[in-house]
């Protein structure tokens, strides 16, 4: 994936995220080498969106396109994040699938509470 597609896929995720009443907090916030793509708030719940786009065509599926890896690096530098900020707030990681048809894009996925941290 070019970064182009993905700052693209970012972009889109923020907005409509925020057409959904989430309060975008953060995006691409970094920790060291690991980064946050999304942190949003809704209801008293802290969002940590891990962003994923691809092309129409593409045949993976969203919650498969992050693994153990990834999910430990998105919970490491989520707790810097709440460490960082002073936070006491419910967390749930969530990942949202942007599928692109040229430059627009085609079907957003939202997988709330995607994974948790430990499972």
């Amino acid at each position: 994936m070019s970064k182009d597609l993905g700052q693209k896929g970012e972009e889109i995720a923020c907005r409509w995220l925020a057409s959904q009443g989430y309060k975008i907090r953060h995006a691409n916030w970094r920790f060291g080498h690991k980064e946050l793509d999304i942190v949003a708030v809704k209801d008293n719940v802290l969002h940590i969106v891990e962003v994923k786009t691809r092309m129409e065509g593409h045949i993976d599926e969203p919650a498969d396109a992050v693994g153990r890896s990834k999910q430990k690096n998105i919970v490491d530098a989520a707790e810097a994040y709440i460490y960082a900020y002073e936070l006491e707030l419910e967390i749930c990681f969530d990942i949202i699938f942007i599928t692109m048809s040229g430059t627009a894009p085609e079907n957003i996925d939202y997988i709330e509470d995607a994974f948790t941290p430990y499972g």
